[in-house]
């Protein structure tokens, strides 16, 4: 049986390692092309911080590295440390190819889901919350791994396309409250940082060339895996 293409995830990720020098000089170049995210506010980075949820196998976890092709991964998000804005994601991927779902959900819906209890949400109208009710009563999918890192973010409209740096790649060590500013934090892996491209059908080429020279290494980065690999799994 051929593969439905209409069923495929829409948009490419690519990942690389990059050393602090390369990112520096990279920077510059896309600055000079791409601009700024909007949470770059003053030219900085913003923070990301992610609860990433797993189901009882660590399915999540051993699929990643493992190498599965097909995967998903459900997390709750917030940025700058702002309680209020959160987000439901369900990002899935396919080789190169991903697809992200995300919701505004609210602080009582948040705390409810950490705390395991997805009840009532077989019947709401976001089909993101059905699947995550399923993945909570079937898998017993639950919080897994805190990480948090800081983001600056170049984004151009020719293919959707967006450059990020994620830096500073940190894992919770005491605990995995999302919204309590208190957590410890460890480093994931402080000798590099990491690259992100995201782009639709093509990457556009004269972004590509500002790429061209970088001794940056593609790898299958999974910052969830990186976090956890302190844990006896």
């Amino acid at each position: 049986m051929g593969i439905d293409r209409a069923r495929l995830p829409a948009r490419h990720e690519l990942k690389y390692y990059i050393n602090p020098a390369e990112l520096e000089a990279l920077k510059r170049r896309l600055l000079a092309t791409m601009r700024l995210d909007a949470h770059c506010r003053g030219g900085r980075p913003y923070n990301v911080r992610s609860l990433y949820f797993d189901d009882a196998f660590d399915s999540a976890y051993f699929d990643k590295v493992d190498g599965v092709a097909a995967r998903d991964k459900y997390r709750l998000r917030i940025y700058n440390g702002d309680g209020e804005v959160i987000f439901l994601e369900r990002k899935r991927k396919l080789g190169d190819l991903i697809e992200k779902h995300s919701l505004r959900v609210t602080r009582r819906l948040a705390d409810r889901l950490i705390s395991g209890d997805p009840r009532g949400l077989q019947r709401a109208e976001a089909p993101l919350l059905r699947e995550m009710y399923a993945a909570m009563r079937l898998g017993a999918l639950r919080p897994a791994a805190l990480v948090e890192y800081d983001r600056l973010a170049f984004v151009h409209p020719a293919e959707t396309t967006r450059v990020t740096f994620d830096m500073r790649l940190r894992a919770a060590v005491t605990g995995l409250d999302l919204f309590s500013p208190g957590v410890m934090l460890r480093p994931a892996d402080e000798a590099t940082e990491i690259l992100e491209i995201k782009f639709d059908s093509c990457f556009p080429a004269h972004i590509r060339a500002l790429l061209a020279g970088m001794t940056a290494q593609r790898c299958a980065i999974s910052k969830y895996v990186m976090c956890r690999r302190f844990e006896n799994l």
